[in-house]
C-alpha cells in the first residue's frame, strides 16, 4: 500500500488522476505491468481494466440493487457469463460483509455501507491495482473506520496493490508500505511509514 499524504491543494488527486490518464499528465512518464500508459498508441481504456479506481463519491446507480449495480461493469465492460457474474457479486459482497443486501437498493444504506458496496463493485473487476481517492472524506468518523478496515483486508486477506490519497494519518502509520508527502504539487518526501512519521 502506497499512501499519498499533504495538505488540500497540494496536487494529491492530481496525482493519482495522471496515474491512469483521467488527467493527461504534461510531462513525465507513467509505467503499469511494464508498459508506459503515457504513450498515445496505449488503448488506455483496455489498461483501465486492471485498474480499479475508487472516487470520494460512491458512483453507485439509485435506481439499481446492489447485485445490479456490481453486474453491470462486469456485463459492459468485462463481457462475463451470468454465472461468473453471479459468483462475482456472491464473492465480493461478502468480502466486504454485505451479502445479505444484495436485493436492497443504495438509497437505503449508510454512507459507510455504500462505500463498501462500491469497493465489492471495483474488487469484483478484478484489477492488479486499485486507486482510493479520499475514500473517507464524505463519511461521519464512525463510518470511517469500517471503511478503513475493509480497506486493510484487501491489503493482508487478498494481497491488493493499493494507492491511497487520505488525510488518515494514524491508517497511513498502520497500514501503509510506502509514504508520499506533496507540497505545492511536488513529492518532497517519500519512504516508510516510521522514515516519515517518525524521523524525517
Amino acid at each position: 500500500m502506497l499512501v499519498i499524504i499533504g495538505s488540500s491543494g497540494s496536487g494529491k488527486s492530481t496525482l493519482l488522476r495522471c496515474m491512469n490518464r483521467l488527467i493527461e499528465p504534461t510531462s513525465g512518464q507513467v509505467f503499469f505491468d511494464g508498459i508506459e500508459i503515457t504513450k498515445k498508441s496505449v488503448n488506455i481504456d483496455e489498461i483501465r481494466k486492471e485498474i480499479g479506481m475508487f472516487f470520494q463519491q460512491f458512483n453507485l446507480f439509485m435506481h439499481l440493487t446492489v447485485a445490479d449495480n456490481m453486474a453491470l461493469p462486469l456485463r459492459k465492460v468485462l463481457h462475463l457469463s451470468d454465472d461468473e457474474i453471479e459468483k462475482r457479486i456472491n464473492d465480493y459482497l461478502k468480502a466486504v460483509n454485505l451479502y445479505d443486501k444484495l436485493d436492497n437498493y443504495p438509497g437505503e444504506f449508510s454512507g459507510g455501507q455504500q462505500q463498501r458496496v462500491a469497493i465489492a463493485r471495483v474488487l469484483a473487476m478484478r484489477p492488479k491495482l486499485i486507486f482510493f481517492d479520499e475514500p473517507t472524506s464524505a463519511l461521519d468518523p464512525e463510518l470511517t473506520g469500517e471503511v478503513l478496515s475493509v480497506m486493510k483486508k484487501l491489503v493482508t486477506d487478498f494481497h491488493y496493490t493499493l494507492v491511497v490519497v487520505t488525510h488518515e494519518i494514524p491508517f497511513a502509520k498502520e497500514v501503509a508500505t510506502r509514504v508520499i508527502f506533496m507540497d505545492e504539487g511536488e513529492i518532497i518526501y517519500r519512504g516508510s511509514p516510521k522514515d516519515v512519521f517518525e524521523n524525517p
